[in-house]
């Protein structure tokens, strides 16, 4: 039986986001950082997300691991179930960004046609994508829990890099190496684009 609904309609918002970025000075956007995992993502987001507060921008984080705690929670880790996992979190981000909010997405999200659909959710610059580029050498290197040497002893099916793979971004807003660069450089580097994409100045 088909359990979808059909009696729905979309409200408008009252406050529309031209009105929220006119008052408090700053458009609203989805940064997505996307690497592998070890890449450094969610240090970067959680960096700039710091560097905005600082400024004064209304910001928040949306965590691979803390979404799978809850919102996620009943998802595992199969190329289906990365599919909706990212479909949900490119909804959640939308809401963010209707809502005036600079939202911040630290995920793997390892499919190109997952990312694109969550871009073409959204208008021109409303999306910026943000290739954490780090070498899967290097990204073993900074595996503290353990999970690629478990995957490639064959103790975690479908790690992304081992034994899922991982499909590089073809032209993201945002190409940074965190195997090389430390994490002042990249944040100066993303907060660079936002500002290049008028974000707030």
């Amino acid at each position: 039986m088909d359990t979808k609904s059909t009696n729905i309609v979309w409200h408008q918002a009252s406050i529309d986001r031209d009105s929220i970025a006119q008052k408090q000075g700053h458009r609203s956007a989805i940064l997505w950082f996307t690497g592998l995992s070890g890449s450094g993502k969610s240090t970067l987001a959680n960096a700039v997300n710091t560097a905005l507060f600082q400024k004064g921008l209304r910001t928040y984080v949306l965590d691979g691991d803390n979404i799978r705690h809850g919102l996620c929670k009943d998802l595992g880790f199969s190329d289906s179930d990365r599919e909706e996992n990212i479909r949900r979190i490119s909804e959640v981000a939308k809401l963010f960004l209707d809502a005036g909010v600079i939202v911040l997405t630290a995920f793997v999200s390892p499919f190109r046609c997952d990312r694109n659909k969550a871009r073409q959710l959204v208008q021109k610059n409303d999306f910026i994508e943000i290739y954490c580029a780090a070498d899967l050498a290097v990204c073993e290197t900074r595996d503290t829990k353990g999970l690629y040497a478990k995957a490639r002893a064959g103790k975690i099916p479908d790690f992304t890099g081992i034994s899922s793979p991982y499909e590089e971004p073809k032209n993201p807003e945002l190409k940074i190496d965190t195997g090389l660069k430390n994490l002042d450089e990249c944040v100066d580097d993303v907060i660079q684009k936002m500002m290049e994409l008028k974000i707030f100045t």
